[in-house]
């Protein structure tokens, strides 16, 4: 196993090295440059048809409505990397790494429209009328490159049994086991069975079900999470002072905090932020591949919003209750510290609980979306025959995640996500000529 352990911890320092951030936050930059940083210019149009709309039916070719492959897509990406995954990051490469992750999501929201946008344009209309797409799509019939196209599929499958069954399910279980003392097996074998009754009722099932669950889990994180940041306001400035100075400067070890380099911080943020909001990774597009839309900058733009949604908003909410608590100095880690974090900014069980419920929801919602993702990559690779067996091994990856180490976990999350962001950047930088055109033609019409 310890051999497992260094293989993998190799892996990750390559593509999580200094050239994967920079192709990461390059990308970003980059499109950002060429759309004229639109995700700015044009934010309040993008939150009106986006959020503004989200629960209108669709009247044009696709699976599920257009709000339902966004709420879905955020129910994916919206997990375990808001909870836990900025808890880590704290609590290893200090305050310093919400910094690079509010950065990172600022230029990734051009990375995550792109990537939405050529999911549209290149989807193809299956046998059953359904709908399948993504970078595997894009990248075999915009750039003509089958091979490429295969890897990245292949990726998916591990990267979402690795990254949904296994890490939201441990985050899941951990977080109830903290709170109740129930068996971790105990809980993973309970949300196997529910996930299962869910997947198996294919992508409007799971539309239908995240088109319900995304505003409810939402709405009980947002609104706890303010009313901490509203109960200790006094403390704000000094918490935002603290992670911009330690984006830049590093940080010294006190109490169970280890300390943290600059780079430690950015390379930390900068991952945990990928991880939860997905820019780059080339996830989402295959969601929203499913949208009834005419237009393919009119599901683009939800790449933007959820970004925002899910970094600006959700990760902030947690990131700030960290650091005014003063938790993240006493050697916590994950799922654990903003449990307590909550319990101590609002002085009773109470904070733990909603963070509970909120880990409960926000993996729950990871666990019925991101195993569509498998199912596309496997019906591209193998054909329609593998979809129910990887509908199974799911429910199966759900139990074994149950009793997953957390560190090695999330190790493995890090280095799958960058092994299928590589040849999804690649593309999304060599077809952004076209979505450029696209961008222009839909926003001429509309002003």
């Amino acid at each position: 196993m310890e051999s497992i352990y260094k293989v993998n911890d190799f892996l990750n320092s390559i593509v999580w090295g200094p050239y994967m951030i920079a192709l990461l936050v390059g990308t970003g930059i980059y499109l950002s440059i060429r759309f004229k940083f639109f995700q700015f210019t044009k934010f309040r149009h993008i939150m009106k048809n986006t959020f503004g709309k989200a629960f209108r039916k669709g009247d044009a070719e696709g699976d599920i409505s257009s709000g339902q492959a966004g709420l879905t897509s955020i129910a994916a990406v919206v997990g375990t990397g808001n909870i836990a995954g900025v808890a880590t990051a704290i609590s290893l490469g200090g305050p310093g790494a919400v910094f690079w992750m509010w950065f990172a999501a600022l230029f990734g929201m051009a990375t995550k429209f792109t990537e939405i946008t050529l999911g549209i344009k290149y989807r193809k209309k299956n046998r059953d009328g359904s709908y399948s797409g993504g970078p595997m799509y894009y990248i075999q019939k915009g750039l003509n490159n089958k091979w490429m196209a295969g890897f990245f599929s292949i990726m998916v499958i591990i990267a979402y049994f690795v990254v949904g069954a296994i890490v939201d399910t441990n985050t899941i279980v951990l977080s109830i086991e903290e709170q109740w003392g129930i068996r971790p097996v105990i809980s993973g074998i309970v949300f196997a069975i529910l996930s299962g009754i869910v997947i198996f009722g294919g992508i409007k099932k799971i539309g239908e079900v995240c088109e319900r669950l995304t505003p409810i889990m939402g709405g009980i994180y947002i609104i706890s999470g303010l009313a901490i940041i509203i109960l200790n306001i006094t403390k704000v400035p000094g918490a935002f002072k603290l992670i911009f100075k330690s984006a830049f400067t590093p940080i010294s070890a006190t109490g169970g905090f280890a300390g943290a380099t600059v780079a430690q911080a950015m390379t930390l943020g900068t991952a945990r932020g990928l991880f939860s909001n997905e820019a780059g990774v080339g996830g989402s597009p295959i969601i929203h591949s499913s949208a009834q839309v005419n237009h393919p900058i009119e599901q683009g733009i939800w790449g933007v919003a959820e970004v925002f949604f899910d970094t600006i908003i959700i990760c902030t909410i947690t990131a700030l209750t960290i650091i005014i608590s003063g938790e993240w100095m006493t050697g916590t880690e994950g799922v654990a510290l903003t449990m307590r974090a909550f319990s101590t900014a609002l002085g009773s069980d109470i904070g733990s609980y909603v963070v509970l419920i909120s880990a409960i929801l926000f993996g729950y919602s990871c666990l019925i979306s991101a195993n569509y993702y498998c199912e596309v990559a496997g019906r591209y690779l193998f054909g329609e025959k593998s979809v129910i067996p990887i509908r199974v091994l799911w429910v199966v990856f759900i139990v074994i995640g149950s009793v997953g180490g957390l560190e090695f976990v999330w190790d493995l999350a890090d280095t799958a996500n960058g092994l299928m962001a590589i040849p999804n950047l690649i593309a999304v930088i060599l077809l952004s000529g076209q979505v450029l055109k696209l961008k222009n033609e839909y926003f001429e019409i509309r002003e």
